[in-house]
């Protein structure tokens, strides 16, 4: 399949000549040969059925997916005996998740019978594909990004899209973020370059409707060795529906933490930060209000959205750390919202830094080295890291 074994830095070669191409010759070179022009109609079919392949696997996974876990659904009552009695393991110790042997034969045949595929992964956001040479550079203009909007038609996906699919122009170039936007269920949006000059996710969506981890490699994250330097994401999350918690599990701590000065080297420093937790539970089945669901007609709401659900990648604890600044920690209460805290006497100066900083409150990143399943990691990002 020439979509799969293609270089990608080769579509911004072809689009580059081709662009140039079209270029009018000068009168006194008129008479040169011409070089070849690419066949972008080629190119562009390429493209597609490379999409509409990605479209096919995802839909695979979901429903091998859906047929594992129909499959091995634990049964709900204890196993009893011929004289109802209920029969107990032999072994009082707990199995240990990470033990093969502690799961049996399913777990070696669940391992065997998974998904695989390197075009598409579970739980994460699809890449596609489409080719549309950009005569504007690297920046795409309105007329190429609905331009990208029809090849989507033409490949025959547009309904088959989902809220956070990821879009690539490949004839814009393979560096960075070049030419990747994110499907809204309507239109493309560009990425978001406030706090990365590489383009992060646009504040337009709502993190908590995807799993910390969904658009990890699909969206490339810049390294800053001052205000980064773990290349972590940003999310735009609204904590304020958690302030009360957020308020009650409030601490002061020291924290050692490794900084890079500008010369590259790095130094181990020991700083203040104010650090707090707030928790998402999952929703109860009414059937049995002791076991937690994870059946896909019980999903949490996010507060204040209509229409979103919380992914369940972020149910569990969610740590959220902020600057052990005074500055920091008004930040902090500032984003648990209205009446949690009382209320700070403001001089003219902080009234100004506050409404400045006000469109930055829902911005935090995801600290990958801490994070794990069922505790996520977050930190407060505020306005003076922007970048542009």
């Amino acid at each position: 399949m020439r979509g799969v074994s293609m270089p990608t830095h080769q579509y911004a070669q072809l689009a580059e000549a081709y662009l140039q191409a079209r270029i009018p010759t000068p009168g006194p070179l008129a008479g040169r040969p011409k070089p070849q022009i690419p066949d972008i109609v080629s190119l562009a079919m390429t493209t597609r059925a490379y999409t509409r392949v990605v479209m096919r696997l995802r839909a695979q996974a979901e429903s091998e997916a859906r047929a594992f876990a129909r499959s091995h659904v634990s049964p709900v009552s204890s196993p009893r005996d011929g004289h109802g009695q209920v029969v107990r393991s032999s072994s009082s110790r707990t199995p240990s998740p990470t033990s093969l042997y502690s799961h049996g034969k399913s777990s070696v045949s669940s391992a065997k019978g998974a998904f695989r595929s390197p075009l598409v992964r579970l739980h994460r956001a699809p890449l596609l594909r489409v080719f549309v040479p950009s005569p504007e550079g690297e920046w795409l203009s309105d007329s190429s990004v609905v331009e990208c909007e029809a090849e989507l038609k033409r490949a025959g996906v547009l309904k088959l899209l989902r809220v956070g699919d990821v879009v690539w122009d490949v004839a814009v170039g393979d560096e960075g973020n070049l030419g990747r936007m994110v499907w809204d269920g309507s239109y493309l949006v560009d990425l978001d370059y406030k706090y990365s000059r590489m383009g992060e996710l646009s504040p337009y969506f709502h993190s908590l409707a995807f799993s910390p981890s969904y658009f990890h490699r699909v969206i490339r994250t810049g390294v800053n060795p001052v205000v980064n330097p773990g290349g972590n994401p940003i999310v735009y999350l609204d904590v304020s529906p958690w302030g009360q918690e957020l308020a009650a599990n409030l601490q002061l701590l020291q924290d050692r933490a490794t900084t890079a000065t500008p010369h590259g080297t790095l130094h181990s420093v020991v700083h203040w930060l104010h650090r707090s937790s707030f928790t998402i539970r999952p929703p109860v089945s009414p059937h049995h209000p002791h076991a937690y669901s994870h059946s896909q007609n019980l999903r949490l709401p996010i507060p204040n959205v209509a229409g979103f659900f919380i992914d369940p990648g972020w149910y569990g604890t969610v740590i959220v750390e902020a600057e052990g600044t005074n500055e920091g920690l008004a930040d902090f209460q500032a984003r648990c919202g209205p009446g949690v805290f009382p209320p700070r006497a403001d001089n003219v100066t902080s009234k100004m830094r506050n409404e400045k900083e006000k469109g930055s409150r829902r911005v935090y990143r995801v600290l990958r080295e801490k994070s794990r399943p069922g505790e996520i990691w977050i930190r407060a990002v505020r306005e003076k890291e922007r970048v542009m």
